[in-house]
């Protein structure tokens, strides 16, 4: 990616995206457990301060008050950190909002390692698999600030629960393109090739095209597609990539067991058998350090990435 793409961190875009779909959806309420200046929902919460509630530091509350506004015809968005949203307040998702297929949307921001310095306690790379797990929930992860505003609206219109990860590091601006439309469970191709398939999610998708990049100087073609709806997965996209590639890498924030490889291998398995190399946090937990750091020493940049795509297809 070049130095002079702007740069925003999607929890950003999902505070700017909360007030402006504020002014359109009157029945639309955001609440937040004490974390409002770092989630960004202070953002509509300016904007309309009657339908912020702060629930205090009782994430599981939380979840069931939203619950509760969902019975009465609200859209509520519930905000915290990913490790509390699909962590501490699990049980309550899954039985107060999931289980009865209440329309509750989660957004879990500070995911991944990029939360840096807070380390691996607040470092959430489970959130995938937890939120996976449970029947009828769609799980997103947004690679941009133009995705992550496209992934609250879609949130909006869709009837049911929703998952969406939002991050603290600031990435670049990928999807600026004048075609793109976003659509839940739909991928997108965002560089083609013919020799190796990425699947990447999140500020992964960055990397995968700065590896994509370094790869062609090597004579390598790399074909690039932007999962962000991790459930469900377009396992049709992947698969037609696939078969014309024969080899497919992912590359996530997450953790390799139950995230956005599982999803990708489950869905080859049943459409195109191939061969898969996941990158993504190898069954350990983060350390703290800072976004860079950490995001290069897991080898989930672009010359981390680069290197092990590399290594695979020889």
């Amino acid at each position: 990616m070049s130095e002079e793409k702007k740069k925003v961190a999607t929890r950003d875009s999902y505070g700017a995206a909360l007030a402006e779909l504020g002014a359109e959806y009157p029945n639309l309420v955001v609440l937040d457990a004490d974390l409002a200046e770092s989630t960004r929902t202070s953002v509509f919460k300016k904007a309309f301060p009657e339908r912020h509630i702060d629930c205090g530091i009782a994430e599981c509350n939380m979840m069931s008050i939203a619950a509760g506004l969902a019975t009465t015809g609200k859209i509520p968005f519930v905000s915290t950190f990913a490790m509390f949203a699909a962590g501490r307040a699990f049980e309550q998702v899954r039985n107060s909002v999931a289980y009865p297929h209440l329309n509750v949307k989660i957004g879990g921001t500070h995911a991944g390692i990029t939360v840096g310095e807070d380390g691996a306690s607040h470092q959430c790379s489970e959130d995938f698999a937890l939120m996976s797990v449970i029947p009828g929930m769609v799980v997103m992860c947004p690679a941009d600030d133009i995705e992550a505003k496209a992934c609250v609206r879609a949130a909006v219109e869709h009837d049911g629960p929703v998952y969406i990860r939002f991050g603290r590091a600031a990435c670049p601006i990928i999807n600026d393109t004048p075609d793109y439309k976003f659509e839940i469970g739909k991928g997108t191709v965002v560089r083609e090739g013919s020799d190796v398939t990425i699947v990447a999610t999140g500020i992964c998708v960055g990397s995968a095209l700065e590896a994509a990049e370094k790869l062609a100087a090597d004579g390598i073609s790399a074909e690039v597609i932007n999962i962000c709806t991790i459930k469900p997965i377009d396992g049709e996209l992947i698969a037609k990539s696939a078969a014309k590639t024969g080899k497919v890498v992912t590359v996530e924030e997450h953790s390799v067991v139950g995230g956005l490889g599982s999803a990708v291998c489950n869905a080859l398995a049943e459409l195109c058998p191939t061969p898969v190399k996941k990158l993504g946090m190898q069954d350990v937990f983060g350390e703290s350090g800072t976004a860079n750091q950490l995001v290069h020493k897991y080898g989930l940049d672009g010359e981390g990435v680069y290197t092990s795509v590399k290594e695979f297809i020889k």
